[in-house]
């Protein structure tokens, strides 16, 4: 895949890179030092006031009026992205980048290499046609990882030079963010395996990538089934107010409560899993899987859209019952074949937790604070199910193929 060799600084990454010593190395580095519940719970406190920002911004829309939830939780979720990655919201982010802006910000530089990676690349099919580039891919690929570059490159510079004055004990209350997390392992950390500033970079755009796009368009999906299923959004409200009740705003000590809210997600992930197909799994030696002879170095790709659609594994699988999960133990970390939107084993996605954690906390959040309505309905008569467009849009990830537009009603008595 050279379209991912250039973008993701040669695959020496996690999402991408080969395995062996040192990528076990890096995962545990993801899995231990960045994305563990410990680090996750650490910025409790910066999730709470991005939410709190999304909540006042609805809550300040004329009243009757229709808002752009994709876009108003698309910038949520970068801002909040970005105060945990780099230490600053994402306009300060870009607008520190030029080249950043020029390109439309750092989303649509995101945007266009999960593009460039979803496009089959016909030089990985034919070797004789990967020095022409016949399809541009390669070239388009170069520019984005410049923009990449260039935009780390400011921000290790940055962190680097803030070191030492956070090191100071005027300065021990400031908040560490991931750069700073990062920076500081590979400085102290003795390994057997010499750590580039390459390796930094790549794991910064890992974290990126898989960060900015996927939470959105969980959380986008998850309110569209909310808002189309009236009857399901009575439940979430219902079981919202046995436990939180209408006089404070959730929080995430709440979540482990939710036990309604939790089937809701995983519905949403088996009817919409962001990722539809799995990156590709390469065999590193011949191995039989059922009646099916897989040869060394064999290229896999996972269907999981498939999968979850597939009435031989379950019952009605293009409605939405999040019932269909009450008093079963199936659930979405890897344990359960039938629904692995985050993968399985050493490959599964290690920033699950971070994810989930996000999503789960802005969904109880918009369906406890608001009602929701559509807007100016085509058919006076006309149900949910019609009016809401569920088109899906295919690439990389598997995002609604127009913005959710929806009337928000406050109700909360705070």
């Amino acid at each position: 895949m050279k379209v991912a060799d250039y973008i993701m600084y040669g695959k020496k990454d996690v999402l991408f890179g080969q395995y062996g010593p040192l990528w076990r190395e890096m995962r545990k580095l993801f899995i231990v030092e960045l994305l563990s519940s410990h680090k996750v719970s650490s910025f409790e406190s910066l999730r709470r006031e991005e939410l709190r920002l999304l909540v006042e911004s609805l809550k300040r829309s004329e009243a009757g009026a229709a808002v752009d939830l994709s876009a108003k939780v698309a910038s949520m979720v970068e801002n909040m992205t970005c105060r945990m990655l780099f230490g600053r919201k994402y306009d300060a982010a870009v607008a520190a980048a030029g080249a950043m802006v020029e390109k439309g910000g750092f989303k649509a530089v995101i945007d266009e290499a999960a593009h460039l990676a979803s496009v089959p690349n016909l030089g990985d099919y034919f070797p004789i046609l990967g020095k022409l580039d016949v399809q541009g891919l390669v070239r388009k690929a170069k520019v984005v990882k410049n923009l990449f570059d260039q935009f780390f490159e400011m921000i290790l510079e940055e962190h680097e030079h803030k070191r030492v004055p956070i090191m100071d004990d005027e300065h021990e209350e400031e908040e560490e963010d991931f750069v700073d997390i990062i920076l500081g392992i590979f400085k102290n950390r003795e390994t057997s395996f010499e750590f580039t500033r390459q390796h930094v970079k790549s794991i910064m755009l890992d974290l990126v990538v898989a960060s900015v796009d996927t939470s959105t368009t969980l959380i986008l999906w998850t309110m569209s089934e909310l808002i189309k299923n009236p009857t399901i959004m009575k439940k979430v409200k219902e079981e919202l107010g046995r436990q939180v009740g209408f006089g404070r705003v959730v929080e995430e000590k709440d979540l482990e409560h939710l036990k309604y809210l939790e089937m809701v997600i995983k519905e949403s992930l088996r009817m919409h899993p962001v990722v539809p197909l799995l990156l590709p799994h390469a065999a590193i030696e011949d191995c039989t899987v059922g009646d099916f002879h897989v040869p060394k170095n064999a290229k896999l790709v996972v269907n999981v859209w498939a999968i979850a659609r597939d009435p031989n594994v379950w019952v009605d699988p293009d409605s939405f019952v999040p019932e269909r999960f009450e008093g079963s133990n199936v659930d979405y970390r890897g344990r359960h074949f039938e629904l692995i939107p985050f993968g399985s084993g050493r490959r599964s996605c290690p920033g699950l937790q971070l994810g989930i954690t996000t999503v789960r906390l802005v969904v109880a959040q918009l369906a406890h604070c608001f009602d929701w309505d559509l807007p100016n309905p085509t058919n006076a008569d006309a149900t949910r199910s019609q009016d809401l467009d569920m088109t899906e849009e295919y690439g990389l990830t598997l995002n609604r193929a127009h913005h959710l537009m929806a009337v928000p009603s406050y109700k909360l008595l705070v």
